[in-house]
Parts: structure tokens; sequence; C-alpha cells
């Protein structure tokens, strides 16, 4: 009689084995679902309200011209601080473009400050992304400093008045573009 009863113990366990295994690639399915549904979605934090008045900030731009943020007062201004090393740069630079093209007639600069990189290290790749915005070098980290930041990307948007209103440090999704800035714009 044991041998009878030992083939079902065998066979309960090889199906509690096969139930289990089974469990366990349904989870790893649901966590490969969930990381496929995260990297879809927004990739780009929420911005930060602040209110505080735009640093004096004086750079050149590609060409090697002295240029100035007291020079766009009367325009909304997003300074966005980048380098080409960065992923999150590199990715949020289309989404960038598109949005200044479709507000540049309302208003809207979009300036774009590399940080530490010679003009023969950025030229291609504004070049590459087709940027038609004004980039700025910033070989020496000053607008670092005078926006208190050490990350990149790091983007500000100051008003028409010279006043900082908006801070995202991180990429910046299409989605977060459209829902935060076009206020300031069309005040």
């Amino acid at each position: 009689m044991t041998t009878s009863v030992q083939p079902s113990r065998v066979r309960i366990l090889a199906m509690m084995m096969v139930g289990l295994g089974l469990l366990a690639t349904g989870a790893m399915f649901v966590m490969l679902l969930d990381q496929r549904a995260a990297s879809a979605q927004d990739f780009s934090a929420v911005p930060a309200k602040v209110n505080f008045s735009s640093p004096e900030l004086n750079l050149k731009d590609l060409s090697g011209k002295p240029v100035s943020l007291t020079d766009y007062r009367g325009s909304v201004v997003l300074v966005n601080l980048w380098a080409t090393w960065c992923p999150p740069c590199r990715e949020e630079m289309p989404t960038l473009q598109a949005f200044y093209e479709k507000y540049k007639d309302d208003g809207f600069v979009l300036i774009a400050i590399d940080q530490e990189e010679t003009l023969e290290v950025v030229q291609p790749f504004v070049d590459e992304f087709g940027l038609t915005f004004p980039v700025w070098l910033d070989e020496e980290y000053e607008a670092e400093r005078l926006f208190k930041t050490m990350n990149l990307p790091s983007s500000y948007v100051i008003d028409r008045d010279g006043t900082v209103r908006l801070t995202w440090i991180g990429g910046i999704s299409k989605r977060n573009l459209e829902k935060f800035v076009p206020d300031i714009i069309l005040e």
C-alpha cells in the first residue's frame, strides 16, 4: 500500500511545483508590464513653482557674440542648462525644439546654455538636432552658480518681468511643458 500512496504524493508535489512555477512566471510577466508602462510614461519631473528675480547672466553665443538674459526682458524665457554627454539632455532636445517652434511667435524664447563644453563639441550636437533656438556656451559653470544648481538638465521659466516662475530639475516632457508653460506665455 505504501507504493500507491507515494505516487500521489509525488503528483501533488509536482502539481504544486508547476503551480508555483506558473505563479512565479505570472509575477515576472506583471513586473515586466509595469516596467514597460513606467518607461512609456512621462519621464520628466513636475516643475516647482518659484518666485525670485532672474540672475544677471552674461555669456557668449555660438558665434562668440556677448549675450545677456536682460536682453530678453519682455519675453518669456525658458533657460535650459545642459551638456552633450547628458542622456536626459539629449532626450529632451527634440521636445524643447518643437515647443520653441510652436510658441516663438508668442514672445517665447528658449535659451539652451551648455555647461563647460567648447564650441567644437557643442556645434555638432546643435547641427545633429537641428536646434534653432539660441544656444550659449558656459565653460565656467556661471549659470549653474547663479541658478544655484549642480544638476543637468535644469530648466527655469522666466516671465516677461524677469521673475523666475518655474524650475525643473531633470528632463522635461512635452506634456509638462504644455501643462505649465503656456499660461505664463499667454498672460
